[in-house]
């Protein structure tokens, strides 16, 4: 996820953030041990006739049933990866106390009590945040000196 994000992806993950880490966490620690204790079956039972549409091989489907859980540690790494491309542009001490509290699942009203505002104006330097976040466009080449060379006519 290297383009832009909208301001309703970056809420949704920073909402989501502290759960998808933990979630990766676990997830990883699931997946160390490759399935202990399976045998794909042999001799006659592997000659047998099986059922139409699915395969009898538990090896085959704890290998279908971990890939799956792998393309959801993938999709959580992916959502992530878009709040951290973008955390050095929040350069506000507020800003980056509420971001650091945020990304650590706390609520609003618990951020306030800790700093000492109100509920709402968390809200507003979340809204701060967000709007920061969305705008800026990791590896881009707006506004940079990499323009030119895109408007270059190559020599070969």
């Amino acid at each position: 996820m290297k383009e832009a994000a909208s301001k309703e992806q970056i809420e949704s993950i920073l909402k989501d953030y502290h759960w998808m880490i933990k979630s990766i966490k676990v997830l990883r620690h699931s997946m160390k041990d490759g399935g202990n204790g399976l045998t794909a079956q042999y001799g006659d039972a592997a000659g047998m006739p099986k059922a139409q549409g699915s395969t009898s091989d538990p090896v085959y489907r704890e290998v279908v049933r971990r890939e799956r859980r792998y393309s959801i540690i993938r999709k959580y790494e992916d959502k992530i990866s878009v709040i951290q491309d973008r955390m050095h542009v929040i350069t506000d001490e507020r800003e980056g106390e509420v971001l650091h509290w945020l990304l650590e699942g706390k609520s609003y009203r618990w951020i306030a009590m800790h700093m000492g505002l109100s509920h709402t104006q968390i809200g507003r330097i979340k809204d701060s945040i967000v709007k920061k976040m969305s705008e800026y466009v990791p590896n881009g080449t707006i506004g940079t000196n990499d323009t030119k060379l895109l408007k270059h006519k190559s020599a070969c």
